[in-house]
């Protein structure tokens, strides 16, 4: 459906391709050929840069603050082949040149087997999740990503940092009847930091986030990846999501949870991951949220300023 234009109204999306410098950047690493269930998760790139010229560019603040305006935000495409050995290889390159250039890199999956070449990519010394599950389990998945984090080898040669220390590691929303026994445990015994969808809401958002960059930005030159996983949404607002269930996060807590953690200076690089675009619901109200999810990146960026 063709959008009305208002040169009074900006809207989001549409932003210059990248030119070698950059506040913030996207790019699109569409991993799917080893997710763990039938998905569609390529086709979800394209389809959040659709659906982000139906939002405008403004906070309301106060103070009123146009992203436009206030942060240089580009596009630098796709990678065209993200999974296997070298499609992994190519993102962790093409990570590390943008991270290189700009403040915060923004990867739009994509299954959440991109996790694991971004954060690499960005060289990330700390990793904040935003998933009802732990994504520990052997082999590579989509449910690997932070196990090869851990435990595995660079998939580049030249790359200074291999792995992250679990005790760097936080994990936000963890649900009930959506792990194991045994993946818990392992998380345990590593160390990671486990928040539970209970204990974020008991204990509320600005809480819980800022001890998650305090876990996972200390150390020297911390750099924090954040992975935020959408089906750690109910369903309801998450259809598009194979892995959500009844009861996750509102839209509202998972927005929130993004622009404040964006907030943080040791926040280098964010993925959007597990929405299938060929699965949602006819409003697009995955993909919308998703988009909205980019815009509180940016805003959380911003507010860096």
């Amino acid at each position: 459906m063709a959008l009305s234009h208002d040169p009074l109204w900006p809207r989001a999306g549409s932003w210059p391709e990248f030119d070698g410098a950059a506040d913030a950047v996207l790019l699109g690493v569409p991993t799917w050929r080893t997710s763990l269930s039938p998905t569609g998760a390529h086709a979800t790139p394209a389809a959040i840069r659709e659906a982000l010229p139906r939002y405008g560019a403004t906070l309301m603040g106060p103070p009123i603050v146009d992203l436009n305006e206030a942060l240089r935000i580009s596009d630098a495409g796709d990678v065209s082949e993200p999974d296997g050995d070298a499609g992994e290889a190519t993102v962790i390159e093409r990570v590390r040149e943008l991270s290189n250039a700009a403040e915060l890199v923004i990867a739009l999956g994509g299954d959440n087997s991109l996790t694991y070449p971004v954060a690499l990519g960005a060289r990330a010394t700390g990793l904040i999740t935003f998933d009802a599950h732990f994504d520990l389990r052997d082999g590579i998945s989509n449910g690997t990503p932070v196990r090869r984090l851990v435990e595995d080898g660079p998939a580049a040669a030249d790359l200074e940092t291999a792995r992250i220390d679990p005790a760097r590691i936080v994990q936000i929303g963890i649900a009930d009847f959506a792990n194991s026994a045994a993946y818990a445990q392992r998380a345990a015994d590593w160390g990671i930091r486990v928040i539970t969808l209970d204990e974020l809401r008991r204990r509320g958002i600005d809480d819980v986030v800022a001890e998650a960059v305090e876990i996972a930005g200390a150390g020297a030159d911390p750099r924090v990846h954040v992975d935020i996983d959408v089906d750690v949404c109910d369903r309801s607002v998450a259809p598009g999501c194979p892995a959500s269930v009844p009861g996750g996060l509102q839209a509202w807590e998972l927005r929130a949870l993004s622009r404040a953690v964006a907030s943080d200076g040791r926040v280098v690089s964010a993925d959007l991951a597990e929405v299938d675009a060929t699965a949602d619901a006819d409003d697009a109200r995955t993909v919308r949220l998703a988009a909205l999810c980019v815009l509180d990146l940016l805003a959380g960026l911003a507010a860096r300023h």
